[in-house]
């Protein structure tokens, strides 16, 4: 990495010459830097609204970049050991779903686990896919999915050696991590791409006694979330490719899905953002890993509570762990995930990033203070006090794995009917049922409907999960094939 370049910020620097300039917009967008809706510009001041602008020859375009956010890429590329970068303004989504774009056509196989996000599943249903799930084990204390096993994976490849691409998330949301780079290496002997999940994987990059990166492991592809752990404005995410990679081909996948309005706000978001973290990074992540550990360490003592870490790591379902996941199992206080992220936020103002059944995350990264972890703990202890109750009627949050059926785009578009969630078993589902967050699906279009998922529904509703992803706002009912 050239620590001299990054201390460049192109797009940003063209921002502030474009301000510099008192430029009379007869463009869009219509606010005019905010006259139009003087609401919006109390709101957002000034500053953010005055640079809400639209394309022109000095600042570049997103859909064809070849001055300022051609060198904004190129040096983010370079940060994050790259052959190329692409600033993506539709979040992480749009990323993952280039990847598999890119790769896979109408009929072709991906190897993948379950577990993974819902912008995965809808790809497949775009372009046509087949997903060859991994069997992913369980952790039977927590409840969660680990990661890929290499002898998972190398059996999928023998019994599909006409698959394009191996899917991997890098890491999970609890912090599991698989062997990365032997799972790569083993795509590539196969002939095969190596897709990588990194939503949650941003410090990777730049910390220290962390899992391997989707790059330093020779990754064809890598869609990162810059804005999770990154610093960057909510929305905006890269998309890294490898030297073996056609740039100029992923523009124009790119270029399919992504919005020619492209927000400057994101795109100076992730130029900024990125020049911290090269310059800073690995100081940020080290003091991020040491309050991770600090308050798994405190939630620990409390008793309880279980926040898992490296003593996790099996050298194969999990490999290595992220130790920046502050991932807490709580039923051993008697309450799930879900109720102790609801208690949190209605009773202590503390604003965690998920609950499920069984588990709770809190996300630290390089905004966080050691004060507001304190204050975490805190709450947990007090939570503890107050609220803990006898655990014998929880369920663990065990990971099913459904049966596939039918591909998600045959199911997508296929004829279906409305019936309850309770009659459903036996069918086949035709849209997506999830718990949001973590967007993992619970039912994805194509997979067979059982008793036993249609319980473990019903479970994560009573408990306050987040329903979502059919027509029924309530997920009460379903769409099925006929």
């Amino acid at each position: 990495m050239n620590i001299v370049r990054q201390q460049l910020a192109p797009v940003y620097d063209a921002l502030i010459e474009l301000r510099k300039r008192r430029v009379v917009p007869f463009d869009v967008p219509g606010h005019k830097r905010g006259r139009g809706n003087t609401e919006l510009l109390d709101f957002l001041g000034e500053k953010c609204v005055g640079v809400d602008v639209n394309s022109m020859k000095m600042l570049d375009n997103l859909s064809h970049p070849v001055s300022v956010i051609r060198e904004a890429e190129n040096l983010t590329a370079d940060a994050f050991g790259a052959d190329r970068a692409f600033f993506m303004v539709n979040g992480t989504t749009s990323a993952v779903q280039c990847m598999v774009l890119a790769t896979i056509r109408d009929g072709d196989e991906i190897i993948l686990p379950r577990n993974v996000h819902k912008s995965v599943i809808n790809a497949l249903v775009l372009c046509g896919g087949i997903p060859v799930y991994v069997p992913v084990k369980v952790n039977p204390e927590i409840g969660i999915a680990t990661g890929m096993e290499a002898h998972e994976v190398e059996k999928a490849i023998k019994e599909h050696p006409n698959a394009k691409a191996i899917f991997v998330n890098n890491p999970t949301y609890y912090g599991i991590a698989s062997d990365l780079k032997k799972l790569v290496d083993m795509a590539h002997k196969a002939g095969m791409k190596a897709l990588v999940d990194e939503a949650h994987g941003t410090h990777l990059y730049f910390g220290e006694g962390l899992p391997v990166s989707g790059m330093e492991a020779g990754a064809d592809m890598a869609a990162v979330s810059m804005h999770k752990s990154g610093g960057s404005l909510t929305q905006s995410s890269i998309l890294l490719t490898g030297p073996n990679v056609d740039g100029e081909y992923m523009q124009s996948i790119i270029n399919l899905t992504q919005t020619t309005s492209a927000s400057y706000l994101l795109i100076s978001s992730l130029d900024i953002s990125r020049r911290n973290l090269a310059l800073h990074g690995r100081e940020a992540f080290s003091k991020v890993t040491r309050m991770a550990e600090y308050a798994r360490e405190e939630i620990n003592d409390l008793g309880g509570y279980y926040a898992y870490g490296r003593e996790l790591i099996d050298g194969d379902s999990v490999y290595d762990f992220d130790v920046t996941k502050l991932s807490v199992y709580t039923q051993g206080i008697g309450l799930t995930g879900i109720e102790v992220y609801d208690i949190l936020r209605d009773e202590y103002d503390i604003q965690i990033e998920f609950g499920d059944i069984g588990n709770i995350l809190a996300y630290i990264s390089i905004g966080d203070r050691m004060q507001d972890i304190e204050r975490l703990v805190g709450a947990l202890e007090d939570i503890k006090r107050v609220y803990e109750k006898d655990r014998n009627d929880l369920y663990c949050g065990e990971f099913i794995q459904p049966e596939l059926k039918l591909s998600p785009k045959e199911a997508f578009y296929g004829s279906k009917m409305s019936v309850p969630v309770k009659e459903a078993a036996g069918k086949i589902s035709g849209e997506l049922v999830m718990c949001y967050p973590p967007g993992i699906p619970i039912l994805t279009p194509g997979e067979l409907i059982t008793e036993e998922i249609i319980e473990y529904i019903d479970y994560s509703r009573e408990k306050g999960c987040s329903l979502m992803g059919t027509r029924d706002p309530e997920c009460m009912m379903i769409d099925v094939m006929v």
